[in-house]
């Protein structure tokens, strides 16, 4: 640990010792009392101190995103997320496990295929990426249960608490995932470097007031320490309240992390940044809470869900836009955050039922990575600015966060400033300005006061104002070194520098229509080398050269000494790439601040991925989507040749070393299937309402509940989770004898926001319920027809289960809110009159399908029969269309297959539209590609009608089989306006062949019903 400071030897010698430990520090006093168990778990490759973490034993800033590998089943493109996440300049990734998906079944954990986490973490290394493991047991995430397994509607206790049978539930998921998260720890050669055990641990109610509870935190803590995890516990408090922080005793976590959502998750104004929002006073408490520890924002707004009947996730990525992260971030910045992880980087998709009631099938979440993994969007390139910076300032995590102030830096009151300045530990200082009303769309002209080394000074010093215009934030730098050369400030924003042979590069930007400055402390003379002079003035001042001019969109690279300095307007910026050349081999290797230095700067368009020397040739590996320009700066002494996706490329090197090249692009011939047109077949897929119809082999409901937090209303559960069925559609048949008097059935059913229902009695429809968004549950009361005396007839009863509640709030216990019935009436009988079976997905717990796993099945009867599978047995079936659909409300499946030939090379995203232009009737419809649930479509509420599906559920050269069931809710019955297949536009990638996640092919199902 040569790199530790004197404070942080003398804490770890005083750990080992098992003293407690104070430390003063700008009017802070610092107690630790050390815990055994945590020092005897000291490992020496990630350990830390009040500023930052080391691994290795050297000092790094951890800047990370957050991504959830289920919500991408195709395991060979997680390389794909995690490279464009390492070309953001970031050097971590935070992921969340549900467990829901590895033990659909109590005591039976599987985590294969799709669902393996070891591909995830070899993934992660190749990008040179560490990972921040998040396995809960409690996740949050909008994932159905919140990653709970239904089963635990059925466990007594209170959960996410210290009750015994909640425990016990919780072993063999957290021994499993644990001791292979432990096996891919970095102390093994993996790239897991923290650990957070349970999740926004932060709120309680209804007898939990004594909040939170020690011991239980300290349980989950114990489970993870048996399964041999040793890099450091981390939290993440919903707020900043310290909870389980350092020095609360037990149950309190190695290092402590919050979370902020400053905008919330209200989309439907993206335009309006609501006042009072932007966090003033995060590291005064951090200094209050936890100042040993590193200051860790663990969740910070990347953008936000939507839910059902919401705005749509382009207003979220509206509101969360470019200029959200200018401000935001940056602001971040200001407290000196060393370990900060934005929520979400890539979102994926809500496939297979695994999402909450709240949210639908996109969990975009308007991120910098779309659903599809383009990364068109403006946040991403912004991001990728303040994300090279942060790799490239290693002396930002020595700084000192100051006040922040309206006048003391600045001649403008209009504005704020938060200081980071130099000490004793670096020389370098950084001021973050911004609006005091950081939602001001207003430009601002202002000077810049600020202590150098060579004496306070304001900036500009040759004339003119620096401009900060609406809605934006810069990182002035002061004393900034690079490579043992000194910018005495900088008005322009840096984006990277690294050194090339006997020269260093500094890139700096400026927005539109800005004026900047620049000093560099040379005994040497400024030139322009490339590029007009216009607009350029220079001017020897004391010991540095000043240089000023006005942001131009043209590039010009000016020289003083052997520094040369590109200056760039920030939407040319956008264009550049920092890839890290690895010291051997040709991946990348993990990135710090060190190696920022040995990277390389390349101007290239939509996206390089990687770069490393092969003998004489330097090799790229990028993607583009138009006829892209080329140009390497600082391309390595010993290359002489450039590669491109393993092509050499005809190189043309000017006066300054600049290499430059360019890539031709001819999009590929794309042909997609007309779906309209294509052969459709069809089957009923209610057959349950025929007079035929037998429901023998139907679970009996005779069971008392066993779900601790919901009495029962009914003589016996009609809850679905206490039957084993806890995803997707679920079906009720209540048979009865009539007596001739019935009048009305009343009808209580719940499956969570925005879900629907319908009733018939005997083959008649006599109700649905076609939903609005905020709705649950809902009460219906249904008009009989005469019923004859002494016949039997059936209630059948469709739910639409939209996924179990989060459980947040300890003691609230939302995910036992239960699925299904929760009460009924028929008039002039008793309840008990009626006897009611019940079904969901086929087996239940013990679902047939360990490929696509517990959730990707509802209950529907060609569900069961898994006739959503490739190849289903369609000989005997009608033809039939879902664009003419049923006249009278029931629903039905439809299965067609069409085969794709898409050019290789081409990373092409392809989406399925439905169409919704008229009022026509409500109706429900899922689609599955390959046996895969890709979209739930509610026609009535949304919003989402585009639902894109990726190479690997799709077979881009192969056979595709599509399958839809269409429940129409309305009287009229339902067809689909229109479903087309689109795509935007394809990426000549430099990716591997892509392949497909796991698509078993129909089987008749024993025991099927």
């Amino acid at each position: 640990m040569k790199l530790l400071s004197s404070w942080a030897i003398a804490y770890l010698a005083a750990q080992a010792a098992g003293a407690a430990i104070s430390h003063s520090w700008n009017g802070y006093t610092i107690t630790e009392h050390p815990d055994p168990v945590k020092r005897d778990l000291l490992q020496k490759h990630v350990t830390w101190d009040d500023k930052s973490l080391f691994v290795n034993g050297e000092r790094i800033m951890i800047f990370s995103g957050e991504i959830h590998p289920y919500r991408l089943p195709v395991p060979s493109l997680w390389i794909d997320v995690l490279q464009k996440v390492k070309s953001l300049g970031f050097n971590c990734v935070s992921f969340y496990i549900d467990w829901a998906l590895l033990e659909g079944k109590p005591g039976q954990y599987t985590a294969e295929g799709i669902f393996a986490l070891e591909p995830f973490f070899d993934a992660a290394k190749e990008a040179g990426i560490y990972l921040l493991a998040r396995p809960g047991p409690y996740i949050n995430a909008e994932v159905s249960g919140g990653g709970f397994p239904g089963w635990l509607q059925s466990v007594n206790g209170t959960l996410r608490s210290g009750d015994e049978d909640f425990l016990k539930a919780t072993d063999n998921y957290m021994a499993n995932v644990a001791a292979t998260m432990a096996k891919g720890q970095i102390t093994n050669g993996g790239p897991i470097i923290l650990f957070q055990p349970e999740n926004e641990y932060s709120g309680a109610c209804c007898g939990y007031e004594d909040f939170p509870d020690g011991a239980y935190m300290q349980y989950v803590q114990d489970q993870a320490h048996r399964a041999g995890i040793v890099v450091p516990i981390i939290s993440n408090d919903a707020g900043t309240d310290g909870h389980n922080a350092p020095g609360t005793g037990e149950g309190e976590v190695d290092i402590y992390g919050h979370d902020n959502y400053p905008l919330g998750f209200d989309c439907s104004n993206p335009s309006t940044w609501p006042a009072g929002k932007l966090p003033t006073d995060f590291y005064k408490i951090h200094m209050e809470t936890s100042p040993a520890t590193p200051y860790s924002l663990v969740e910070f707004q990347g953008g936000a869900f939507d839910p059902w009947g919401g705005a749509g996730l382009d207003k979220c990525a509206a509101l969360l836009n470019h200029e959200f992260e200018r401000v935001f971030y940056k602001n971040n910045l200001s407290f000196r955050v060393a370990i900060f992880n934005l929520y979400m980087i890539f979102g994926g998709t809500n496939w297979g039922n695994l999402g909450h009631p709240g949210g639908y099938t996109s969990y975009d979440y308007g991120s910098a990575i779309t659903e599809s993994r383009n990364i068109t969007r403006e946040k991403y390139s912004e991001l990728k600015l303040i994300g090279n910076f942060a790799r490239a300032s290693s002396a930002y995590l020595l700084s000192t966060p100051g006040e922040l102030t309206t006048s003391k830096y600045t001649t403008s009151s209009d504005l704020a400033v938060t200081p980071l300045l130099g000490g004793k530990n670096t020389a370098s200082s950084f001021f973050v300005v911004r609006h005091s009303d950081y939602s001001s769309q207003a430009s601002v002209d202002y000077k810049l006061k600020v202590p150098t080394s060579a004496g306070e000074v304001t900036i500009p010093q040759l004339g003119g104002s620096l401009t900060l215009s609406g809605r934006d934030s810069k990182i002035h730098v002061v004393d900034y070194d690079v490579a043992d050369t000194n910018v005495l400030y900088s008005s322009a924003e840096v984006f990277t520098w690294t050194k090339s042979g006997k020269s260093k590069i500094l890139v700096l930007y400026g927005g539109p229509g800005e004026h900047h400055e620049l000093a560099v402390s040379s005994n040497s003379k400024a030139s322009v080398i490339e590029g007009s002079s216009s607009s350029i003035t220079t001017k020897k001042v004391g010991k540095a050269v000043v240089i000023g001019w006005d942001v131009s969109t043209t590039r010009r690279i000016v020289q003083v000494g052997d520094l040369k300095i590109v200056l760039l307007d920030r939407n040319s910026a956008y264009n550049y790439w920092v890839p890290q050349l690895p010291a051997k081999g040709e991946s990348p290797g993990y990135s710090t601040q060190k190696t920022a230095p040995s990277s390389l700067i390349v101007k290239a368009g939509y996206l390089v991925r990687t770069a490393f020397v092969k003998g004489n040739d330097l090799h790229l590996t990028a993607d583009f989507n138009a006829t892209t320009p080329i140009e390497v700066l600082g391309a390595p002494s010993n290359a002489k040749n450039l590669v491109i996706n393993g092509k050499k490329a005809n190189v043309k090197v000017d006066k300054n070393g600049i290499w430059s090249t360019s890539v031709a692009y001819t999009a590929p011939k794309v042909e997609l299937p007309t779906l309209k047109s294509l052969k459709w077949k069809s089957i009923d897929t209610l057959p349950e309402l025929q007079a035929s119809y037998d429901d023998s082999k139907w679970v009996s409901a005779d069971k008392p509940t066993k779900n601790s937090g919901h009495a029962l209303k009914t003589p016996t559960s009609l809850y679905s989770s206490d039957y084993g069925f806890h995803t997707g559609t679920l079906l009720f048949r209540g048979h009865f004898v009539a007596t001739g008097n019935e009048k009305t059935f009343s009808l209580q059913t719940q499956g969570g926001s925005a879900f629907g229902s319908s009733v018939w009695l005997n083959e008649n429809h006599i109700g649905s319920w076609s939903g609005i968004g905020p709705d649950a549950d809902h009460n219906g009361t249904y008009n009989l027809p005469t019923l004859k005396k002494g016949k039997s007839y059936v209630f059948t009863v469709v739910v639409d289960n939209m996924g179990l509640n989060e459980n947040w709030i300890v003691g609230e216990d939302q995910m036992k809110l239960p699925r299904g019935i929760l009460n009924y009436e028929l008039s002039g009988h008793p309840a008990s009159d009626i006897a009611w079976k019940l079904t969901g997905n086929l087996g239940g717990e013990d679902y047939l399908d360990q490929v696509r796993g517990p959730l990707n099945e509802g209950g529907l009867y060609a569900e069961r029969q898994g006739f959503h599978q490739p190849k289903p047995p369609t000989q005997k079936w009608e033809s039939g269309s879902p664009f003419e659909g049923l006249s009278k409300p029931g629903i039905k499946f439809y299965t067609t297959s069409f085969d794709l030939d898409m050019e290789k090379g081409w990373d092409v995203p392809v989406y399925f539209n439905f169409g919704n232009s008229t009022s026509s009737p409500a109706y429900r419809a899922q689609l599955y590609v390959n046996g895969y649930q890709y979209a739930k479509y509610v026609s009535n509420i949304g919003p989402q009608t585009s639902f894109p599906v990726p190479e690997g559920i799709l077979n881009y050269r192969g056979t595709n089989y599509l399958a839809l069931s269409l429940w129409a809710l309305d009287s009229k019955g339902a067809k689909l306006e229109s479903l087309d297949m689109v795509h935007t536009t394809p990426v000549l990638t430099a990716l591997d062949e892509v392949k497909p996640a796991g698509q078993p092919e129909y089987e008749k199902r024993k025991g099927a019903y």
